[in-house]
């Protein structure tokens, strides 16, 4: 089968009406011949929501059971996104992790999946169903719910990717594409059309969000091409894939911004980021003519970064992506 696996997140399936878009969407892939499996994440705010209800119970819930509440929420996403594929005309049917096969070992709250029992998706894919399934979690062997940690439905997705042998993976969210820095900091920040994988998984351990680190690492190993796009715009976003046949030549591809310990950290992140001693030299001269303190400069695989006060964060971002020519 020409197998393609859809991920909706939160934002994406937030209301009844970007349900109905998140569904026609999955529909109209079906049309074009695919064999179609959409993984949903909880809609809207619900994890956090169930996450302050736990708290407001209970000062210490024990991880199973916080586990066994916050994963309910997906169960909501699957059964509302299959209720709409069928309103649409399409044969739809929902599934829980239990009822996909999907196995995860690990600790509550931030587990792996371990294992995929796939006879009940190929069978329904088989009888022209969208099959959507619950993402985030997996059971254990006492067929406990496991939750697979913030952004684990990304980390779903590309699991089933591997798994299935899908041609495409396609990752639905509210932003447009990867950026070459945080658009809300910098207003000129462009879309990428493609990225390296490994730049991406730089990007992810030092502070973009975007998508979780874990799944990319699964992309990596198994070499999954993963489609990025906005679930309410039409454009293509940005295509993240081991080797890009347009592979960026400049030594920087985009930056990456995170607070912590009480600093703000610029990674300037590339092919050739830690190599270019042009890039540290514009960088630090364009955060000096600012008047920004630079507090350390430190190198790592395919990274420049620079850290600076909380308070100077966002200029020194700006600033830094003036200065890679970003």
């Amino acid at each position: 089968m020409n197998i393609t696996v859809m991920k909706f997140g939160g934002t994406s399936v937030a209301d009844p009406e970007k349900i109905q878009r998140a569904a026609a969407r999955a529909i109209a892939e079906k049309k074009r011949g695919k064999a179609v499996v959409v993984v949903v994440s909880a809609p809207g705010e619900m994890t956090d929501e169930l996450l302050t209800l736990s708290s407001r119970v209970s000062k210490s819930p024990s991880p199973r059971e916080k586990d066994q509440l916050i994963t309910t929420g997906e169960i909501v996403g699957v059964s509302l996104f299959a209720m709409s594929c069928l309103d649409q005309g399409a044969e739809a049917v929902s599934l829980s992790a239990a009822q996909a096969g999907i196995e995860a070992s690990g600790s509550y709250g931030s587990a792996d999946i371990s294992r995929l029992n796939p006879s009940r998706i190929l069978r329904e894919l088989k009888n022209g169903k969208i099959v959507v399934v619950a993402g985030f979690q997996g059971i254990n062997a006492e067929k406990d719910v496991l939750s697979l940690g913030r952004g684990g439905s990304d980390l779903t997705a590309i699991d089933l990717a591997s798994r299935l042998k899908a041609k495409e993976c396609v990752i639905f969210s509210d932003v447009r594409g990867i950026y070459t820095a945080d658009p809300r900091m910098v207003a000129k920040a462009r879309i990428l059309k493609t990225i390296s994988l490994l730049d991406m998984i730089e990007l992810s351990r030092f502070g973009s969000q975007v998508m979780q680190f874990r799944s990319l690492e699964i992309a990596k190993k198994y070499g999954i091409p993963i489609q990025l796009r906005s679930a309410f715009h039409m454009d293509l976003g940005t295509l993240i894939v081991a080797h890009p046949k347009e592979e960026n030549k400049a030594p920087v591809t985009a930056l990456a911004f995170e607070k912590k310990d009480n600093q703000a950290l610029i990674s300037a992140i590339g092919p050739f980021a830690h190599l270019s001693p042009e890039i540290k030299e514009r960088i630090v001269s364009e955060l000096q003519r600012k008047k920004i303190k630079i507090i350390s400069v430190q190198k790592g695989f395919r990274r420049l970064s620079f850290s600076v006060r909380p308070s100077d964060g966002e200029i020194a971002l700006a600033s830094a992506h003036r200065a890679c020519r970003l």
